[in-house]
């Protein structure tokens, strides 16, 4: 068996709660930090994850999106890419650091430089945007989902 056969079709499963996490992404998607900059946050919490799915799904959506293919190719090296914004930079390092509770703990420090970039209201958002993504991502790698083979 691969790592790419399906364990169990938990959409197919659950369907309430496959509804309520895609109502829960489109709600996040359409919210205050826009579609780009959550595409960018969630493509960099699924290469973190390891989710090829989700990563497959955000490279596509950012290329439709027009992002550039050099900074979509630079977002696990984000540190070292000069065309990031400090608001993009800041929503990197926050998600890098929530999606790896319990190992690092996301630090007073961490957020006041968060705080620097988002309001109040962006910052919950982009809390939730964190949430979502590393829930799709653990259920897409549990159980397996493959990346489809076409577009």
């Amino acid at each position: 068996m691969t790592h790419t056969t399906p364990r169990l079709q938990h959409t197919q499963l659950a369907p309430k709660a496959f509804q309520h996490m895609l109502d829960l992404t489109a709600t996040v998607k359409s919210g205050a930090l826009g579609a780009r900059l959550v595409d960018l946050v969630w493509l960099r919490c699924s290469q973190i994850n390891g989710c090829g799915f989700c990563m497959d799904m955000h490279w596509q959506d950012l290329v439709r999106a027009e992002v550039q293919p050099r900074h979509i190719n630079a977002v696990a090296g984000w540190r070292e890419a000069p065309f990031f914004s400090e608001r993009e930079r800041a929503a990197f390092h926050w998600a890098e650091l929530v999606t790896s509770i319990p190992q690092r703990d996301p630090d007073d420090e961490a957020f006041a430089q968060l705080s620097k970039h988002f309001s109040e209201v962006e910052i919950a958002e982009l809390g939730f945007a964190i949430a979502t993504i590393n829930a799709w991502n653990l259920m897409n790698v549990s159980f397996r989902k493959p990346i489809p083979a076409s577009v």
